[in-house]
């Protein structure tokens, strides 16, 4: 049986946020919102919980994960980006876009695409994403709350609780924020281009 926080959206209570970094520390997957949609969310290191989230969401081995990260600083640790990117980057973070990079050695291989090799890189607008990073000290490994068969995201966490109050250690109340899915930007190659039109505006990558 899930755990059920109700944490506010604009000024989230630290003693909650502290007890969800513990859940994701101890291998635990978490339903939280973002500025986008609802996503789950595991520790980055943990295969474990990686392989519920795949059983979850019904996900094989070609799925492009995303690394949910506090800023830009921890970016390069995970992807390859050179000056052009990173000015992109710094332009449209944080935000409703998940940047698709070159991944390095960083990141688990079980995380990347398989032939292509890279990762998807995000940084949410969102106040208890940002304490739940701050507070973690790394990205969370993610992907959005979208259940096998269905196009749109869940947006109501009862009904989250209602439907995988089993198969995960926790869901996030954190109101309402929306039921688009992030822009995604694959920038692996030297011109950007617009792999799913989302919530972000892409008008600057085409």
């Amino acid at each position: 049986m899930s755990q059920f926080f109700q944490i506010h959206p604009e000024n989230p209570q630290s003693r909650l946020i502290q007890q969800a970094v513990e859940i994701l520390r101890k291998g635990g997957v978490i339903i939280y919102p973002t500025d986008c949609a609802y996503a789950l969310g595991c520790h980055l290191g943990d295969k474990k919980a990686v392989d519920r989230i795949k059983r979850i969401r019904n996900l094989d081995d070609k799925h492009n994960f995303t690394l949910v990260c506090d800023d830009l600083s921890s970016i390069s640790t995970y992807a390859k980006v050179d000056n052009q990117q990173f000015r992109l980057l710094k332009a449209h973070t944080p935000g409703a876009y998940t940047f698709i990079l070159p991944a390095t050695t960083e990141v688990p291989r079980r995380l990347l695409h398989p032939k292509r090799r890279t990762i998807g890189i995000r940084v949410p607008d969102n106040a208890i994403v940002s304490q739940l990073l701050s507070q973690l000290g790394e990205p969370i490994m993610s992907t959005s709350l979208i259940m096998p068969g269905e196009e749109l995201p869940l947006t109501d966490p009862y009904e989250m609780r209602d439907i995988l109050q089993h198969q995960v250690d926790l869901i996030i109340d954190g109101g309402y924020c929306g039921m688009e899915a992030t822009s995604v930007v694959n920038m692996v190659d030297e011109v950007p281009f617009v792999v799913r039109e989302g919530a972000g505006n892409t008008d600057h990558f085409k």
